[in-house]
């Protein structure tokens, strides 16, 4: 009975309406169209997989995150939360004869059991790259210049972007000699850039000297060439050296190219997976209080797939961009065609002749007289063309 049905939807997750969508799916071509110019190849992967595939990418015991389900052979199962493990094991079982590097795009829809807010939803679109078997500086600039330009294609102009390096991170984290559960909510707190809480925990667990001043460094340090400086004066004992080395020569490499007005250093970016193993990087917007892109280098996944081999990548949050620049804009009706006239099929021979050329034509069934097929076209922003 119609009367008992539940006509909301959960939380998390929303309609689009035709604005909405259009925008959404403009969005999603403009961008695989755009990657596939730098020579990456479009995969598509399940929408569920077994859930040991997404918990090679989750840190150790988290995986609230997910929503699990069990098939009638049961087998637990869990839609994608994200897409670079789906494709590390694409390429371990697929794609593993082909040559190296192997680039890879993709559009995708993932869902993640999170409290909903602005910018952030339980179900939501992602497009992305991952550029596989290649390691090093020019591996890493290039995913980092692509997703720069990346942001710019899609329309946005004010924004940032942070660059960290998550050996200097963790290095900096395992030297605190603090129990597994102390260091995870220090790692929340740098995540979240929540220095009240980082503070706080500092005190809670007396970290005192250069410990104290490495965690604040990585919570508060960011800039251009003069925070690497400052990076290596002060990380060196994490045994550090190398990985900055590698970020300053990446960010050199990024500088010439003309991106360093979008760029800053951020040594505190974590992200949310644990694979990352080397440079990670965070888009920002103003006033979007989540980052519209992330990814990073993750050389030990597709290990854990039987598949040894180097990677990075990133994603873009598409709803993210949509609310950036202004939600559903430039997605109306468009330029188009009413055709209406009293001769039915002549109606629908002309309307296919103006459809050839990829217009949108709409057929107009119920205006009695020219004056009111008028009138409907002018509501839907459309050109009226009366069939005599």
């Amino acid at each position: 009975m119609a009367g008992n049905w539940n006509l909301q939807v959960p939380a998390g997750v929303r309609d689009l309406l035709p604005a909405e969508a259009a925008a959404l799916r403009e969005l999603e071509q403009e961008l695989v169209t755009f990657f596939q110019s730098w020579g990456y190849r479009e995969v598509l992967t399940p929408t569920f997989e077994f859930v040991e595939t997404f918990q090679a990418g989750s840190p150790a015991g988290d995986e609230g995150s997910l929503y699990k389900f069990i098939d009638r052979e049961g087998r637990v199962l869990a839609l994608r939360p994200e897409m670079t493990a789906p494709i590390a094991r694409l390429v371990a079982t697929s794609l593993r004869r082909e040559a190296v590097p192997i680039r890879l795009c993709y559009r995708a829809g993932v869902f993640r059991y999170e409290e909903p807010r602005a910018g952030r939803m339980r179900e939501f679109h992602q497009a992305g790259v991952e550029l596989i078997g290649a390691g090093g500086v020019a591996a890493d600039a290039e995913i980092i210049a692509l997703a720069v330009e990346t942001l710019l294609k899609a329309g946005l102009k004010d924004f940032r972007v942070g660059i960290g390096q998550v050996a200097v991170t963790k290095g900096v984290l395992q030297d605190l000699d603090l129990p597994r559960e102390a260091v995870a909510r220090i790692k929340v707190a740098l995540a979240g850039k929540d220095l009240v809480g980082l503070e706080r925990l500092v005190d809670e667990y007396n970290l005192t000297g250069l410990k104290r001043r490495q965690l604040e460094l990585l919570a508060t340090l960011h800039g251009g060439k003069e925070a690497l400086e400052e990076a290596r004066a002060n990380f060196i004992q994490t045994g550090a050296a190398a990985a900055l080395a590698g970020l300053e020569e990446v960010w050199q490499a990024l500088a010439a190219y003309g991106l360093e007005k979008w760029l800053f250093i951020d040594l505190g970016i974590l992200r949310d997976f644990d694979y990352y193993t080397g440079i990670v990087f965070e888009g920002y917007v103003p006033g979007l209080g989540v980052p519209v892109c992330g990814g990073g280098r993750y050389d030990g996944l597709l290990g854990q797939f039987g598949y040894p081999c180097p990677a990075t990548g990133f994603a873009l949050g598409l709803e993210r961009v949509l609310i950036a620049r202004g939600e559903g804009q430039g997605a109306g009706q468009g330029e188009g065609y009413l055709v209406a006239g009293r001769d039915l099929a002549a109606v629908l021979r002309r309307a296919r002749e103006l459809r050839r050329p990829g217009g949108t034509v709409i057929i107009d069934g119920q205006s009695q007289n020219r004056q009111e097929a008028a009138a409907r076209a002018a509501a839907r922003g459309l050109t009226l063309v009366w069939v005599d």
